[in-house]
């Protein structure tokens, strides 16, 4: 506890202390400590430290060396990590070894080597996630995962509903939109409270499927990719199972940045990305089907494949082989840094920049500081603020007048907002740097 009110006086008092340096400091060109990689040969190793993942996340030499293993753009800071993750260096590097034996092998590898070695991905991927490699299949995205399993599923009906909330991802909406047109089913939509709190949640979802008893299917979004608001989606399945409503989840943003398993959700249909918190290469994603609910998911397109396997529910043609083959390696780093203790840094750096401006007039922390509720990603507004044209606007000042980059998100029931997502590569420099640029643009009015 003691460490808890340190680590908000530290930062309040460094929050008013760049403030005072006023905008015209900050506008100069970004340089955290950790952006100047040394060549390779020098690079330290990382030697992990032994110790309470939360002390960890404050052992700032430690995340230096971690941070020089990222080829991050100069003159910007990118706390827009939400899109995908940049590979680590070690990850970069198998990449390139893995196109150039791609490219050069052919279609030789493609037919005659690729198959088993994807299946060894498979099997470390399933193993990562504590399901069965009977139990997932490759996609190019969690998008995709998520609309063939929206998409396909068969056990809803004209006289059944299903729902979703605001704060789900746009794509996964507009698939469940189609679900309802096709199939004549009853569309139910519910808003996130704002604020959000843990019970809240659970009343609000409780509530709606109490209106609408007759919800076959439910999306869930677990990290939510505008806010971050991190859902109870076991707690929530739990609600909804003896209900007979199956629930598919939206796990893009969830699996990597924060301790993930299939058991942590307890749902059949799952979405994963690979691209984005793990660090693979743009282009792998994950699609789960517990094994004894294959039968609720059509097969792709008239795939004549088994009936009995997932590979049938997914079909995505020639898949990107160096991108798949590199994932062990992009596990592999997220393993020598722990999955634990990378989730405590980034919320960490998500507490640093949150603290010093939750209360100050004019700026909206939307994302609750409940450990259980967030990781990285935190959106915000300024107060009365929400439409599109507003958070363009001060995405657009963060960049022009103080070199930081975020981006708007939009389809929240209360209005846009502007969404912040430190990575790996981030220091605390950078979430002070943040935290009085807010400051200064809150001042304005």
């Amino acid at each position: 506890m003691n460490s808890r009110r340190s680590f908000v006086k530290e930062a309040a008092v460094l929050g008013a202390a760049s403030l005072a340096a006023g905008s015209s400091a900050l506008a100069a060109p970004s340089h955290s400590a950790f952006r100047a990689p040394p060549p390779d040969s020098a690079l330290p190793p990382l030697d992990t430290p032994i110790g309470a993942p939360e002390d960890v996340a404050r052992d700032e030499a430690f995340w230096k060396r971690v941070a020089l293993r990222y080829r991050v753009k100069d003159g910007v800071t990118n706390m827009e990590a939400g899109y995908f993750g940049m590979m680590a260096k070690p990850v970069l590097d198998a990449y390139h070894r893995n196109i150039d034996r791609v490219n050069r092998d052919s279609s030789f590898h493609a037919r005659r080597e690729f198959p088993a070695l994807s299946q060894q991905v498979r099997e470390r991927v399933a193993g990562f996630i504590g399901a069965k490699p009977t139990e997932i299949a490759f996609s190019r995205n969690a998008t995709e995962a998520l609309q063939a399993l929206i998409s396909q599923y068969n056990t809803v009906g004209r006289n059944d509903t299903i729902m979703y909330a605001d704060l789900d991802y746009n794509a996964m909406q507009y698939a469940m939109d189609a679900l309802s047109a096709r199939t004549g089913a009853t569309l139910a939509k519910l808003d996130i409270p704002e604020p959000a709190s843990h019970d809240a949640i659970l009343a609000a979802y409780t509530k709606a499927l109490d209106a609408n008893p007759r919800t076959k299917l439910l999306l869930l979004t677990h990290c939510n990719n505008k806010t971050g608001l991190l859902l109870p989606v076991k707690e929530i399945v739990a609600i909804a199972r003896p209900r007979g409503i199956d629930v598919v989840v939206d796990a893009a943003h969830s699996f990597g940045q924060v301790p993930l398993t299939m058991a942590h959700l307890d749902a059949d249909f799952v979405g994963l990305n690979l691209h984005k918190w793990i660090g693979a290469p743009v282009g792998v994603g994950a699609m789960y089907i517990r094994e004894n609910k294959l039968a609720a998911i059509d097969r792709a397109h008239g795939d004549p494949g088994s009936l009995q396997t997932i590979e049938s529910r997914l079909h995505t043609g020639t898949s990107n082989f160096a991108s798949i083959l590199t994932v062990t390696d992009a596990l592999d780093f997220q393993a020598t840094i722990g999955v634990e203790k990378k989730a405590a840094r980034l919320r960490y750096l998500r507490d640093r920049w949150v603290s010093a401006v939750r209360g100050v007039p004019g700026i909206d922390i939307l994302t609750p500081d409940d450990p259980s509720l967030v990781g990285a990603i935190t959106g915000f507004r300024l107060h009365g603020r929400g439409t599109r044209d507003a958070n363009q606007a001060v995405t657009k000042a963060l960049l022009d007048e103080f070199g930081i980059f975020t981006f708007y998100r939009t389809g929240l029931a209360k209005g846009d907002c502007v969404r912040v997502t430190p990575a790996l590569y981030n220091s605390v420099a950078d979430a002070d740097k943040l935290a009085s640029a807010l400051k200064v643009i809150a001042a304005r009015g």
